[in-house]
């Protein structure tokens, strides 16, 4: 029988000695290995620079630094960046998934609209299905969610309700662009960081602060994401003749919004940051990544909820200015579709 660890639980003296064991020894180890390891944490708290990675690095907790502040934090030692191929295609396919669901549910094949909304609140989706205005598309094949058509403005649209976070929300978008989606718009309640105006208003999010998981397995770490160049371009007309006027900025995304501490929100507000939300980095990393045109609408509806009174949306719950903002985007991305298809030099007017 080997004999026991510092760690393990002590024998009784008679015990130890049976089994040729030395307890003041043991108790003399056990004291010097613990004063070693606070010794490292008490110099890894005051010293700086290289002197500090020399001790922490050494120390038993490999794998996180201290910060200026003494704070633990992580290091590329977290599996979130690690065995990330991004050039790899992945073994499971949006396809296959689409190809078993049909299978399985006797689904007939058929496309998605052309421009689908996503609605993380469900607000949306529940304001046309009270009034009969929208209907369960027949040929969307997902195990998670139902997408509803309805028509506006001489357009047909696609909208799936409480798709909430990044995650969720890359799965139906990876799902509904190999369906026949051509732009994905997702319009999402989300907090007031730097106060613009006063809520309700929307956001046009040009990039988004990557503090969630998802957005790492499209592309390689960086602060932020952006919203695709060409996508806002095709958009700005419609967006600066929209009323109320849209703000243009940064948002937060987090998959954690109980963790909003007091420090976060004002590291973000330092920064600029407008809004703070759970889906926008994560879909515009996979917008990046797969070159896809997505935009994302924060609508401010709340200040986190510290004061009563809050997340007021407006009208039907923000309903009819969100399907206002949805036409006005799919009409100016129509429009500019229109115009790339005529060929240049030539005119429209018959007496050219």
């Amino acid at each position: 029988m080997p004999p026991p660890t510092a760690v393990e639980n002590p024998l009784s003296p008679a015990t130890a000695f049976a089994v040729g064991f030395n307890p003041a020894a043991t108790f003399r180890k056990t004291l010097a290995s613990r004063f070693r390891s606070q010794l490292t944490l008490s110099c890894s708290r005051i010293l700086t620079g290289k002197r500090r990675a020399f001790l922490w690095n050494r120390a038993p907790w490999q794998g996180r630094s201290v910060t200026s502040k003494g704070f633990i934090a992580m290091t590329s030692e977290s599996p979130l960046f690690q065995n990330k191929h991004f050039a790899r295609p992945a073994v499971f396919q949006p396809e296959n998934l689409l190809r078993e669901t049909r299978r399985q549910k006797s689904l007939p094949a058929g496309n998605v609209p052309k421009v689908c909304v996503l609605d993380p609140d469900g607000d949306i989706v529940a304001h046309l299905l009270r009034n009969n205005r929208a209907e369960r598309d027949p040929v969307w094949a997902c195990y998670h969610t139902s997408l509803y058509r309805f028509q506006r403005g001489g357009m047909t649209f696609g909208i799936i309700g409480c798709a909430v976070g990044g995650p969720f929300a890359v799965l139906l978008a990876e799902q509904l662009f190999v369906s026949g989606c051509e732009l994905l718009v997702s319009i999402t309640s989300a907090g007031q960081i730097v106060p613009a105006r006063t809520p309700p208003y929307f956001v046009l999010i040009k990039m988004a602060l990557r503090d969630e998981g998802t957005s790492h397995h499209y592309l390689p770490p960086a602060k932020y994401v952006h919203l695709l160049p060409a996508v806002g371009e095709r958009l700005t007309q419609a967006l600066n003749h929209f009323t109320p006027a849209v703000e243009r900025g940064a948002a937060w995304t987090t998959d954690a919004p109980y963790r909003e501490t007091a420090e976060a929100i004002e590291a973000a507000r330092a920064e600029g940051v407008l809004a703070v939300e759970m889906e926008a980095a994560s879909l515009y990393a996979f917008a990046q990544a797969k070159q896809k045109p997505v935009v994302c609408f924060a609508h401010i509806t709340n200040r986190m909820g510290v004061g009563e009174g809050d997340f007021e949306k407006g009208e039907a719950d923000g309903t009819v200015a969100s399907l206002r903002l949805i036409e006005a985007v799919a009409q100016s991305w129509s429009n500019h579709a229109a115009d790339s298809q005529t060929p240049r030099g030539t005119s429209q007017r018959k007496d050219a």
